[in-house]
């Protein structure tokens, strides 16, 4: 393409004895990674010819190696999807491909192999009725497009042509060019939480201008908005720190004795005005939110060779020095020293507890920064808001005892 030129055309001409002519028009724009492939058929013959729209993509089914969610078995999918009128967005990946090749007919429509943050789809023309397959010989997984056969007079020109786009998943690129191919950025079952979360960061990231900053304006949101449900959890583990002497004190009384231990500390949680399980049922609402986040920073094409600060020059890479995960890992050690530990939990969960840091930061240090970031700067901000809510809670029962035992006579006054 030339300097100054926004369009390049690259026009291949085939011609056959009978007088037959397709021109075969490719079609560049500066800045997009939407290729229109269009057929122009002359036929010059005294024959009809029948001409069709065909697009293919093809690849081996070997399903390569794939560390974009770290070391827990996530994964980005890798494998092909393709929409009907009837279904917006479906994948078909290779064992489905192996099991029933696919066969649809459909008005509009689009096939795509999907590789974590890029895809490669066909979009034929969406007023036509296509046919969508899949093949698999010898191992090979393809995947086309076919637009009805139309007839050719002698004498007539015909055109047919679609749209090839081979390039990374931005959603609003995508989501112009064919109904629900934006879909391929797929958060999982949880998208109706993930895409608001990731116009939010999209959002964020306008204003800023860094997409590390953004992933921390996100978390900071997201944690003030759950601030009520984490302040109930963090008041049930202040709670439980305060009454900590008298659990204790339980313990020696009864011994080894569980079931009769399990029974006085249901008497003292409910003298006290304690849930044993206030503390479990606020994470567990937060945790789809969290789930949704991992996942739009996951699959989110920009955080692609976006730096942050400092050594951080990747965010969807791992920490090359692994300082992010070791931060983390740290920033859940101090989480875990600042929650109370079950009186009924035997010393083995208690040593697995205790461990349980030091996994996590195996973990991580494979995960991508983007996502490390997310976590640590949401433990430093649950820290902070256990730290406050615990010297809050204790300062109300220190008033409470206070109060208490002023109320209660002297020795002296009785006599």
């Amino acid at each position: 393409m030339s300097e100054g030129d926004d369009v390049l055309t690259i026009p291949l001409r085939w011609i056959n004895s009978k007088g037959m002519v397709i021109n075969k028009i490719i079609t560049l724009e500066r800045g997009s990674y939407l290729i229109g492939v269009k057929y122009r058929v002359e036929n010059s013959s005294a024959e009809k010819l029948s001409a069709t729209f065909f697009g293919q993509l093809k690849r081996d089914q070997l399903v390569e190696e794939d560390n974009s969610g770290g070391g827990l078995g996530i994964r980005a999918y890798l494998g092909s999807a393709y929409s009907t009128k009837e279904k917006r967005y479906e994948r078909y990946d290779f064992d489905d491909m192996n099991e029933a090749n696919l066969n649809v007919s459909t008005e509009g429509g689009w096939i795509a192999y999907l590789q974590h943050y890029f895809i490669s789809a066909w979009v034929p023309d969406q007023s036509k009725v296509n046919q969508i397959a899949t093949l698999t010989p010898g191992g090979m997984g393809i995947i086309r497009v076919m637009s009805p056969k139309v007839t050719v007079n002698p004498g007539e020109l015909l055109e047919v042509g679609g749209h090839l786009y081979l390039g990374p998943k931005i959603q609003e690129k995508l989501e112009v060019i064919a109904d629900g191919l934006d879909l391929t950025v797929d958060y999982g079952f949880l998208w109706w939480i993930g895409q608001p979360l990731f116009w939010l960061l999209h959002w964020f990231n306008s204003i800023i201008g860094s997409w590390g900053l953004a992933i921390i304006m996100v978390t900071v949101t997201v944690k003030s908005l759950f601030y009520p449900l984490s302040n109930a959890q963090y008041r049930s583990f202040a709670k439980m720190r305060t009454i900590q002497p008298k659990i204790t004190a339980l313990k020696e009384r009864i011994g080894d004795d569980r079931q009769k231990m399990s029974q006085a500390m249901m008497e003292l949680y409910k003298k006290e005005k304690v849930n044993p399980l206030g503390g479990c049922l606020p994470l567990l609402v937060q945790m789809p939110v969290f789930i949704a986040l991992y996942w739009v920073l996951l699959e989110t094409v920009e955080l692609r060779h976006a730096e942050f600060y400092l050594w951080i020059h990747d965010l969807s890479a791992k920490d090359p020095y692994y300082i992010l995960p070791l931060l983390m890992g740290a920033s859940m050690f101090l989480m875990q020293k600042m929650q109370p530990v079950a009186a009924t939990m035997d010393p083995m969960q208690q040593k697995i507890m205790q461990f349980m840091p030091v996994i996590m930061t195996v973990f991580f240090l494979f995960f991508p920064a983007g996502l490390v970031l997310y976590w640590l700067v949401n433990n430093l901000l649950s820290i902070a808001q256990q730290l406050y809510v615990t010297r809050k809670i204790e300062r109300e029962f220190a008033e409470k005892n206070s109060k208490k035992s002023l109320s209660k006579p002297s020795k002296k006054q009785k006599s």
